[in-house]
């Protein structure tokens, strides 16, 4: 329990600094710290909700929660959406991989710690993907968006796949190849006609 209490804070720590620092050239702090503050309230009433309600759901109640939170700050303080998304995958991995390895560490599972692996993979192709990415030629509007965008493309389709050949390692949600399958059809998409828009 108080590995799991340490894992979580440092990742809430580590979340905070991330998504301040991919802000900070654009925002005021009270605005970054008001969005990530609706987005940790959003993380909580959903694990709460799956919690006593449908612990099957946990992921996807975090996740919406998560997104419901950021939707609000960007509504309420006027932020821009891509930059959002790209903030909050940059600082919401980490924690994400803190939490498999927190899990590790306290029940020896190993599903947790390749899931740790997996996560901290996908860092370092979100990282890869952030600092290049305005040189690949198809790419040729240079929006940002791409690395967040993709990098959660990867994350869901890596579900989904999960969820058709190994479906006892997810909180299985027996419609969650259909939910992980639409939403890396929605994010393609999106990477696609940000491609196609001029700066």
């Amino acid at each position: 329990m108080l590995t799991n209490i340490t894992f979580n804070l440092l990742g809430v720590l580590v979340f905070l600094f991330i998504f301040w620092k991919k802000l900070k050239e654009d925002y005021f702090p009270s605005l970054i710290f008001s969005t990530a503050f609706y987005m940790l309230a959003g993380a909580f009433l959903g694990f709460a909700a799956s919690y006593f309600l449908l612990k099957s759901f946990w992921f996807w109640a975090l996740f919406s929660g998560i997104c419901l939170g950021a939707l609000l700050g960007m509504l309420r303080l006027h932020l821009k959406p891509y930059e959002i998304i790209e903030a909050g995958v940059s600082s919401l991995l980490p924690w994400l991989g803190l939490i498999f390895f927190s899990d590790a560490a306290t029940t020896s599972s190993l599903t947790s710690f390749v899931g740790g692996v997996i996560t901290f993979l996908l860092i370092a192709l979100n990282v890869f993907l952030d600092r290049h990415y305005k040189n690949f030629t198809w790419y040729s509007s240079g929006r940002i968006g791409f690395s967040g965008l993709t990098t959660l493309a990867v994350f869901f389709l890596l579900r989904a796949c999960l969820a058709i050949f190994a479906p006892s390692v997810l909180s299985f949600v027996k419609v969650e190849t259909l939910i992980s399958g639409f939403l890396v059809f929605l994010l393609t998409l999106s990477v696609y006609k940000l491609s196609r828009q001029k700066l």
